[in-house]
């Protein structure tokens, strides 16, 4: 912690899902004044997120799923996404091995390389996640994927090119954060001609 910011109070509001807490800091302001803020803050747990490509046959794998909050904020039922998950307290490189396998039902013939971590939204979640891209091929799948049923999952499995899930974005049919993010850095560093 910082000698300029301190917790004044934390309260838990919710557990569920995540761990919902109200928090009073106070913190020294860029010109010497102290100012108390509260914060509403949503802490899911860290996760892991992963864009699979084929180079020889110049494809991505993204999924389709279920999101709440998409569903109420704008009433599409779906989202079209890259696959990810949440910790659970492995280490993220684990993580994300599985969860390509549990939602798309490909076995990684390769590493994923890390490429950067980042907040999605440090406003008011906590949450941070760590970024993959890794080289599969079609004699990787070992089943059709689509999550796990106890989780609540019910994942479509998408393979496409770059160029089509980039006009998605522009068409405004992709309109998650990490999908996007990734969709632009293989755009950016020309992951696909690698």
């Amino acid at each position: 912690m910082s000698d300029s910011i301190r917790i004044v109070a934390r309260d838990l509001l919710a557990r569920g899902f995540g761990v919902f807490e109200k928090i009073v800091f106070e913190r020294r302001r860029s010109n010497g004044d102290m100012q108390t803020m509260t914060r509403e803050i949503l802490d899911t747990g860290d996760g892991v997120t992963i864009l699979p490509y084929d180079l020889e046959r110049q494809t991505i794998i993204l999924i389709r799923q279920f999101r709440g909050v998409a569903f109420l904020k704008d009433g599409k039922p779906n989202l079209i996404e890259t696959c990810a998950g949440k910790l659970e307290g492995a280490d993220p490189l684990t993580r994300i091995v599985k969860e390509t396998e549990e939602e798309t039902g490909i076995k990684l013939s390769g590493p994923p390389r890390r490429l950067f971590e980042c907040y999605m939204s440090p406003g008011s979640f906590a949450e941070r996640l760590t970024f993959f891209v890794a080289p599969y091929t079609a004699a990787d799948r070992i089943t059709n994927g689509g999550g796990l049923i106890d989780e609540g999952e019910d994942i479509e499995v998408i393979e496409t090119t770059l160029d089509a899930a980039l006009a998605m974005v522009d068409s405004g049919e992709i309109v998650d954060v990490k999908t996007i993010l990734l969709l632009h850095y293989a755009r950016s560093t020309g992951l696909m001609t690698q």
